[in-house]
């Protein structure tokens, strides 16, 4: 008769001190990744009587807003641009960063009860959160082609190749800063009641109403420590193909989001260790 085999125990300790992201953890689990953004991205639209129409009344609504307010009233200057479209093209990627890191701080606190009970990288529940808004941008741009054409602008190829990394680059700082607002939330929650007053200040901290023009030469590196501000510069040109490219301003914003990214994930794996047990 041949012996049981022994009984094996499988346990999964959190680990001790500061950790590195595991980028072939968070592959591994990548179909869970997807299923959550497929998930939100449904939920988004379901049982919606407009529908996907809200991506389009957002931006445009706002636009709306921003013209009369700050085209009409206010004259404020756009280096030649329409204010329309102006405005537009600096909504686009200012509402995908902004809801991204709204959804991101709500993550986890939202996805308690499948925190407490499987085992996953818990990176991905915000990284997962941020992907939805993407659809929005998507749909969202169609009207801003449109208005490109009724105002006569046509992209370079030496200009279009820098949209997608916009794009990227917006979701890499919504990442980052999610990362750290969503661990703090678990633990504090009034940083999901704080982050839309965070979101409005820093809105018009960035350049969405108006240009980056306007700010003294002498201050433009403290501005450029927004990482929006590259974002929305960058987008912009890169679609109006307007002024010059954007020189110091462009590189500052994108070392702040990529040190907002790695510390972002640092501070996130230091404090999952305790999330299942506070949340």
């Amino acid at each position: 008769m041949s012996a049981e085999s022994p009984e094996v125990e499988l346990l999964i300790a959190p680990p001790e001190g500061w950790c590195a992201i595991d980028f072939k953890e968070l592959w591994a689990y990548r179909e869970l990744f997807g299923f959550l953004v497929w998930r939100d991205v449904s939920v988004r639209y379901k049982q919606s009587v407009l529908g996907a129409l809200w991506a389009l009344l957002t931006p445009l609504i706002t636009m709306v807003i921003f013209t009369i307010i700050f085209g009409k009233v206010a004259k404020i200057p756009t280096d030649g641009i329409p204010y329309p479209i102006f405005s537009y093209a600096g909504l686009l990627p200012w509402l995908f960063f902004s809801q991204s890191l709204q959804k991101a701080t709500l993550s986890m606190v939202a996805e308690r009860n499948l925190l407490t009970k499987i085992y996953f990288p818990r990176l991905i529940v915000p990284m997962a959160a941020t992907l939805a808004p993407l659809v929005d941008l998507l749909i969202a741009s169609s009207v801003l082609f449109a208005m490109m054409f009724y105002y006569h602008f046509v992209p370079t190829v030496h200009s279009l190749y820098l949209l997608p990394l916009c794009v990227l680059w917006a979701w890499v700082t919504a990442v980052g800063v999610g990362s750290w607002l969503s661990a703090l939330n678990v633990y504090f929650r009034d940083v999901g009641q704080l982050i839309p007053f965070v979101v409005q200040v820093w809105m018009y901290a960035s350049p969405v109403v108006y240009p980056a023009s306007l700010v003294p030469p002498g201050f433009q590196w403290l501005y450029a420590l927004n990482p929006m501000t590259g974002v929305i510069e960058g987008f912009r040109w890169a679609l109006l193909s307007h002024g010059n490219p954007p020189g110091l301003i462009f590189f500052v914003s994108a070392m702040v989001s990529v040190v907002l990214f790695v510390t972002g994930g640092l501070f996130f794996k230091r404090m999952e260790r305790s999330f299942a047990d506070v949340v």
